[in-house]
């Protein structure tokens, strides 16, 4: 279906989405545990969207899905957190992602959020 890119800092949970995107049909091109390498990657790669976690060392998720969308306004971006929408955006109103998937999430969900943004 989709080339799809994953960032989490958390192993275990991109082994989790990792899962649940390939048993979904999409490619998964590429994984990062940090806001850096996530950019770096996708300006490499141009994935068809990207898992996004907002907890991260370093440059955090909200960092990572602005400088994206700086370099590509037409990425398309899942926010896969711990953190609701609500409190996301709370702290940064101006926070730019297509949606939102709170952990622990059921593979479904993620799988319906990726083909509406897609």
């Amino acid at each position: 279906m989709a080339r799809g890119m994953i960032v989490d800092d958390s192993k275990f949970m991109r082994k989790i989405i990792h899962d649940t995107l390939t048993e979904g049909g999409h490619q998964v091109i590429g994984e990062a545990d940090n806001g850096y390498d996530a950019l770096d990657m996708y300006k490499k790669e141009k994935p068809d969207f990207v898992t996004m976690d907002i907890t991260m060392h370093g440059k955090d998720g909200l960092m990572a899905v602005s400088e994206i969308r700086t370099v590509d306004p037409k990425a398309k971006i899942v926010v896969v957190s711990a953190l609701s929408e609500k409190t996301l955006k709370l702290n940064d109103s101006t926070i730019q992602a297509d949606a939102y998937v709170v952990k622990p999430f059921q593979k479904e969900e993620l799988l319906a959020k990726i083909k509406s943004i897609l």
